[in-house]
């Protein structure tokens, strides 16, 4: 069986009293596209700064391409591609000037350079734009220079520190399109989002909650886990809804999505009796069926809990 390409055992990170990461225990399979997923300020820039060896873990340890980064961390940083949120590039060099500038930082060999960086200007659909400033790029441009630049040195794992963040819903499509290309060439792919529609396309997710890995499965698992029925219902007003439902007996947790509600039943099935008892407050519903709940819904389960 092969080694996993990450490693985690009792992963910890403190600040004084903070506790970032709490006794974090994880298992990256090669080529696979694992997603961290969790709120601001819940401990994945954390992670993925100790998974890169440029920040020490305060006790536990973690392992990247067989490499410990904390016993070995030159050596990891040459085998990984990181790309962070405030992504390194000069916004007074033009594209293929960043590329070529990263070229050199991680040596890559002269007689295989121009090769590569065409190959990864195609790739990032940069070509026609190569000799523009990088300051002149739009958001969704920089995030796939950015990547083209953490692809420069061909890494074993890439680390993409919530890469999508801020930018348009067509750009982020493409940019996933890039990376289901990289899987397909075998590269790990470790990736932190606070999108829970991202987490929908990894291979494996982890739900991550004030630094602690709140459960760690395959998307689909996830979604069922929940164990309880949850129902879908459209109504013209949801938080009035919302109000008149908590009142029902056997309802659990509800939750908004614009005019649709997601309850998650406890106790009873949803029956037409507590429609009626809506339609009598004077809300107005319009259709209501049971569903597979979401990541976010459980997530937000998985929160209250705590």
């Amino acid at each position: 069986m092969n080694e996993p390409a990450i490693v985690t055992k009792d992963l910890t990170r403190t600040f004084g009293p903070v506790v970032a990461v709490d006794r974090l225990n994880l298992g990256v399979a090669k080529g696979s596209l694992f997603g961290i997923v969790g709120p601001d300020g819940g401990g994945k820039s954390t992670v993925m700064r100790m998974l890169a060896a440029i920040m020490e873990p305060t006790s536990g340890g973690a392992w990247v391409a067989g490499l410990s980064v904390t016993g070995d961390g030159e050596g990891v940083k040459e085998r990984i591609g990181y790309m962070s949120q405030r992504f390194g590039l000069y916004e007074d060099l033009t594209v293929i000037e960043n590329i070529d500038f990263y070229a050199d930082l991680y040596e890559v060999p002269k007689k295989e350079r121009q090769q590569r960086i065409e190959r990864l200007l195609g790739f990032s659909n940069l070509t026609p734009f190569s000799g523009r400033l990088a300051g002149r790029l739009s958001g969704g441009m920089k995030q796939k220079l950015g990547l083209a630049c953490a692809l420069v040195h061909t890494p074993e794992v890439l680390l993409l520190d919530e890469p999508t963040n801020g930018v348009d819903p067509v750009s982020r499509r493409d940019f996933w399109k890039i990376l289901y290309d990289l899987l397909k060439e075998g590269i790990t792919i470790f990736i932190s989002t606070a999108y829970l529609d991202e987490a929908e396309r990894c291979t494996r997710v982890g739900l991550m909650h004030n630094g602690r890995l709140l459960m760690e499965e395959t998307p689909d698992a996830i979604k069922r886990s929940l164990g309880r029925p949850m129902i879908e219902l459209w109504s013209d007003n949801p938080r009035k809804a919302a109000e008149v439902l908590r009142s029902c007996r056997g309802i659990g947790g509800i939750s908004i999505y614009g005019q649709k509600l997601h309850i998650t039943i406890e106790k009873e099935e949803f029956s037409c009796d507590t429609v009626s008892l809506m339609r009598d407050k004077g809300i107005e519903v319009k259709g209501y069926r049971e569903i597979l709940p979401s990541l976010e819904d459980v997530f937000i389960a998985k929160v209250k809990e705590l």
